[in-house]
């Protein structure tokens, strides 16, 4: 039988007795090189060189899920995720630690995250934690245009100067039937706050007295841009 010449990342970690999981954070903090084919696999060569118990040894416990690290994070808070109870720290709050690169998913799948647990306490302790987390906070349209006391359709007119994009996308199902689901836009709540601070050339509060009607004060500055 030919001998394997590269290797994928789920190759490799058989070929070291170890998960793809335990792999990927091995790479993370240096303990395995980059892939030295086309950018995604490693030569054998350079899987013969990977030490395999230090792979290993890289992340000594298991992984755990959005979920679990979702509970760890908000009892090192002090505000622990109750049964029954709204979560003090949600799932995407996770995943928005995990966009912002303050933790690394894993995985490598699109739905199911994999989190060093090790990692997620170090972001536990981290100072302003929970801050940040008020700061990404999602709202819907609706719920930013409240936010900042305007009409809905002068918060559209804020995303199309560019003033402010969706972080995420969220499925939203009216009804029980999945042809009412929609797929509704996130702002992290921080960036919704920042409007009026980033933009002072508009009169913030006579846009907050706009009749339900009116023309959109914003209407013109994209006239201006175009």
């Amino acid at each position: 039988m030919a001998q394997r010449t590269e290797y994928d990342a789920a190759q490799a970690a058989k070929r070291l007795h170890t998960t793809v999981v335990v792999l990927r954070w091995a790479r993370h903090v240096g303990v395995v090189p980059d892939p030295d084919v086309r950018g995604f696999a490693w030569s054998r060569s350079a899987v013969e060189a990977m030490d395999a118990a230090a792979v290993r040894a890289s992340m000594p416990r298991e992984a755990v899920s959005p979920y679990e690290a979702a509970n760890r994070i908000a009892a090192a808070l002090g505000t622990p995720n109750e049964p029954g109870q709204p979560p003090a720290v949600s799932c995407y709050a996770v995943e928005r630690l995990i966009a912002l690169g303050l933790l690394l998913d894993l995985s490598g799948h699109r739905r199911y995250s994999s989190l060093n647990p090790d990692q997620v306490d170090q972001v536990a302790a981290r100072e302003g934690l929970a801050e940040l987390l008020d700061r990404e906070a999602p709202l819907g349209p609706e719920q930013a245009a409240a936010r900042l006391g305007v009409r809905r359709v002068d918060f559209e007119w804020m995303r199309r100067l560019g003033w402010i994009a969706p972080v995420s996308w969220g499925r939203v199902q009216f009804g029980a039937s999945k042809a009412g689901a929609v797929d509704v836009p996130r702002f992290a709540a921080g960036h919704v706050d920042d409007l009026p601070g980033a933009h002072p050339e508009v009169d913030w509060a006579q846009l907050r007295t706009v009749g339900k009607g009116r023309r959109s004060p914003l209407a013109g500055l994209q006239a201006q841009l175009v």
